[in-house]
Order: structure tokens, then C-alpha cells, then sequence
């Protein structure tokens, strides 16, 4: 397996290129080491290739990581999360991109001790197997969090379906982008949404050419050890 080192030049090197593309600074783009599928030693690769934002989708495998890791790294929850194991993660993680319901909404108002980054999910593509609100359900989902004085909805987050299918993959990052455009224009004080977590290992540069701002990068940059 490649080193990460390596493996973040490679991807630093392509960002560039597609920055470049479309007349953006690469600085722009944060990239997230989704580590769920590595070790702690292999998380530990990538802040020492300098990434420092570290992705979970499970509470058990971020907890895990955080007792080793700790505030080295900034903590981003990006899988599924169950109302019930919110309290578990909810003082460890930095940003979560999975708010797409209001009960879970409830839960991180209520266990939070300070405003919580989060990013709410759109099912852009339409798809049965993926978590996330409808295109038509974000504008009324988002109203409804204006009173909730622990959630900061710092953008949009969406995964597209894996396929080679360019044209396809780029509507979708686009209309995610028209999307948090009409959510920033809404001008809700705990909604700036300037933010757009989109493009993973498959398709990062055309998520960056369409306006990515997050891009979570799992086999690409540290691999699979699992």
C-alpha cells in the first residue's frame, strides 16, 4: 500500500489541476482522510502527511480513533447517525454531514454544549439506497432549525452515485450548489451555508470543478485495510 505522503501529493497535485480548471484557489479545498476502513496508525499516517481533518461514519470507530488521536485532528462524523448515539460522539466531533431529520436535529440541540458545524444531507440523485432529504424537503428542513441555537448549518453535503457517467455526476454536484446558493440567500443567522461537502476518491475533481469546498477521500488517500 502506497504511503499516505505519497498518495496526499498525488491528490494535492490533481486539486491543483482542476482548481486551475475552473480559476479557483486550491487553499479552498479542504480534504477530509476518511479513515474508517484503517488503522490508527494508518489515521496517524495522514497528520503526518499534513491532513488533519479525520472522517468516521460509526460512532465506535470515531471514538476509538479519538481516545488515540484526540484534538490533533479535526473530527468529522460522515455516516449515518442514530438519534441514540448522539451523546456518545457529540463533544468529540468538529463537524457532522449527515443532519437529515429533525428528531436527530432535536437530539444535537439537546446534548450539545456549543453550536455544532453540521452539514445537511441531500439525496440529490434521487436514489432508494441513500440517506438524505429530497431536493424539494431542504429549504422547509432548514426554516424549521432557525430557533436552534446548537446547530451552525455551515453547508450542504451529498454523495453521488458511483459511476463513470461525467455529465451525470456533474448535474448533481451542480444542483447541490444551486441548492446551498438559495439556502445562503435565505440569509437564516445560523445557516450561513457557504459551505458544499461533496466528491469523494471517484470523483473529487469534478465535485471541486463544480464548487466542493469538503471532499472525503477514504481509498484514494489512505487506503483499506479492512
Amino acid at each position: 500500500m502506497e504511503s499516505v505522503r505519497n498518495n496526499a501529493a498525488i491528490i494535492r497535485a490533481n486539486i491543483e489541476t482542476a482548481c486551475k480548471r475552473v480559476n479557483r484557489d486550491p487553499a479552498s479545498i479542504r480534504i477530509i482522510a476518511v479513515t474508517k476502513y484503517v488503522s490508527i496508525e494508518r489515521a496517524k499516517e495522514a497528520l503526518t502527511a499534513g491532513i488533519t481533518d479525520l472522517g468516521e461514519n460509526r460512532d465506535d470507530g470515531l471514538l476509538q480513533k479519538y481516545e488515540a488521536i484526540g484534538q490533533k485532528a479535526t473530527w468529522h462524523f460522515i455516516g449515518t447517525l442514530q438519534s441514540r448515539k448522539v451523546k456518545a460522539i457529540i463533544d468529540k466531533v468538529d463537524y457532522i454531514h449527515s443532519l437529515d431529520r429533525l428528531s436527530l436535529a432535536r437530539e444535537i440541540e439537546k446534548r450539545a454544549l456549543q453550536p455544532v458545524r453540521c452539514f445537511v444531507q441531500v439525496n440529490v440523485s434521487g436514489e432508494a439506497t441513500k440517506h438524505g432529504l429530497s431536493k424539494d424537503e431542504v429549504l422547509p428542513f432548514i426554516e424549521q432549525l432557525r430557533s436552534f441555537s446548537n446547530i451552525e448549518v455551515v453547508g450542504l453535503m451529498t454523495m453521488a452515485p458511483y459511476t463513470d457517467d461525467e455529465p451525470f455526476l456533474r448535474q448533481c454536484f451542480r444542483q447541490l450548489k444551486l441548492l446551498q446558493q438559495r439556502v445562503q440567500a435565505l440569509g437564516i443567522p445560523n445557516a450561513p451555508c457557504t459551505e458544499l461537502s461533496m466528491g469523494m476518491s471517484n470523483d473529487y475533481m469534478i465535485a471541486i470543478e463544480e464548487g466542493a469546498t469538503f471532499i472525503r477521500l477514504g481509498t484514494s488517500l489512505v487506503g483499506k485495510e479492512q
